[in-house]
């Protein structure tokens, strides 16, 4: 009985070995072979991009305005004209005016004539006192005599000083009709294209009443908002990306000119202003178009 348990102990004992010895081999192997995952970067963090719509301004933009009432004489222009500082666009009826200018034109003339007429008349004056004074002390005149001349001296210079206020007010009174004159002519007030016309030929116009809407072709502007958060991120100069989606054609850089040194309480954004860079294509003042602001 004792021989059958040691036996048994010692065939335990020998299995026990046989097996740490068989696995200590394999659970090396099989460490060894385990491939190593290699280590992947993480794509970079792509751009944000803002987002945004406003419309195309220029600076130059105005309905030109009557400046005084009268009949439309001629309409020297239409839509979709180009036209040029100065260049006349309309007409009104000035022979009245014209009438008024010439009367004032003669009586600055009668001014000028009748001030050297006193002028030359206060010299001659002038002479006949120094005349009566020699008279005088030779006691070949009385002294009556003698302040007459006095008088008719001082009655003239009188009369030059009369006549050269006159003549003031003759020539502010033609400069006054020239101006009146010039408002019947109806001027582009600078280059552009008329964009509306409001009147006809024979019509009556008003003082203030619009005759045409001119407006300038370029350079095109972008106006548009950004949320107050974006105010650190944005500065003059910076260049930005502006299409139409509606139109075919490339899309069109532009900078930041302007920025708005104040916030919106009603809606907490900023007003920012955009040049375009590049010819604008069939871009036109008055379209919406998108504009796309990516993150530095």
């Amino acid at each position: 009985m004792l021989r059958l348990k040691f036996a048994l102990c010692v065939s335990f004992i020998g299995n026990l070995a046989l097996t740490g010895c068989s696995r200590g081999p394999q659970t090396s192997v099989s460490a060894a072979s385990t491939p190593v995952a290699p280590v992947r970067e993480a794509p970079p963090a792509a751009p944000t991009v803002y987002l945004a719509s406003g419309p195309l301004v220029v600076e130059n933009q105005v309905d030109v305005a009557a400046q005084r009432e009268g009949l439309l004489a001629k309409v020297l222009v239409d839509v979709d004209a180009h036209v040029r500082k100065g260049q006349l666009l309309a007409l009104l009826d000035d022979r009245q005016l014209r009438a008024e200018r010439d009367a004032a034109a003669a009586d600055l003339r009668a001014s000028e004539a009748n001030l050297k007429n006193w002028e030359a008349e206060s010299e001659v004056l002038a002479s006949d006192l120094r005349r009566d004074e020699e008279m005088w002390k030779a006691q070949l005149i009385t002294e009556q005599q003698l302040e007459h001349s006095r008088y008719k001296l001082a009655a003239a210079k009188y009369q030059r000083d009369r006549d050269q206020q006159n003549l003031i007010f003759y020539t502010a009174k033609l400069h006054s009709m020239e101006l009146e004159l010039a408002k019947t002519q109806i001027q582009a007030p600078f280059d552009g294209v008329v964009a509306r016309r409001y009147v006809r030929e024979g019509q009556k116009v008003g003082l203030g009443d619009r005759l045409f809407w001119v407006t300038a072709t370029g350079p095109l502007n972008v106006k548009f908002a950004l949320s107050q958060d974006l105010i650190e991120k944005m500065r003059i100069g910076r260049e930005l990306e502006v299409s139409a989606p509606f139109l075919p054609g490339p899309k069109h850089t532009a900078r930041i000119t302007q920025l708005s040194p104040v916030v919106d309480p009603a809606s907490g954004t900023i007003e920012v202003q955009a040049r375009l860079l590049d010819p604008p294509g069939n871009l036109r003042p008055g379209m919406t178009v998108n504009v796309r602001i990516k993150d530095e």
